[in-house]
């Protein structure tokens, strides 16, 4: 198993719009944990996206709602590496909006492509996805220190352009195959990719605070 658990580009601010949703992420991980297997079904039901029957509510409670404890320990690492310097760079209400328009769009575009899916739609992975891509355009010369698990552990850094690069290879190629096989396997590949893409033309858009854009030490 691969990890990215820290990157070399420093934030110099408090990150508490991120901190924020982590905090919102497990709490309502938590509740979940608290229900009998049957409630936790239902909840997700109730409150995941689910493509054949689109409730535009639904598209932001998803967000904050998860399947197993891969699936939230994955998407809080992923948020904490990256989200406090994107943060930092755009400001705690715009990288909120940031981080929920790329959810939205995330949704959106899963459910276009699999329009007729019933299948719950949970997880934070979309807009997650949205802040990795504003890093890549923001920080692509930054450094992400890796951790490999297998037989031993071993710990090494990556050039952040090469590790997002690949991240958004493979969740492409996995959305492609699951377009092949007429099937959706457990993961939406195509709410990662269209996050993804979202982040980096949103960021773009959106721009850095100005006493950002003056910092010396930026890997643009």
């Amino acid at each position: 198993m691969l990890i990215p658990i820290k990157v070399t580009q420093p934030s110099y601010s408090r990150p508490v719009v991120t901190v924020g949703l982590i905090i919102a992420n497990v709490l309502v991980f938590v509740y979940q944990l608290s229900l009998d297997a049957s409630s936790q079904q239902n909840f997700m039901t109730a409150y995941g996206l689910q493509p054949h029957y689109f409730r535009i509510g639904n598209i932001f409670t998803a967000m904050f709602i998860h399947a197993n404890w891969i699936n939230i320990a994955g998407n809080v690492l992923f948020l904490w590496v990256f989200g406090n310097t994107v943060e930092d760079i755009l400001g705690h209400v715009k990288f909120l909006l940031f981080y929920l328009f790329c959810g939205v769009t995330a949704a959106l575009a899963q459910t276009v492509v699999h329009p007729s899916s019933t299948t719950p739609m949970v997880g934070a992975g979309g807009a997650i996805a949205g802040v990795m891509g504003a890093y890549l355009l923001k920080f692509p010369r930054s450094r992400v220190d890796m951790v490999l698990f297998a037989l031993l552990i071993f710990r090494f850094e990556l050039p952040a352009w090469s590790m997002l690069a690949y991240w958004f290879a493979t969740q492409l190629y996995g959305g492609l195959g699951g377009i092949r096989e007429a099937s959706q396997s457990g993961t939406a590949f195509f709410a990662h990719v269209g996050g993804f893409v979202q982040g980096i033309v949103m960021v773009h858009w959106m721009g850095a605070r100005e006493r950002v854009s003056r910092r010396r030490d930026l890997y643009w």
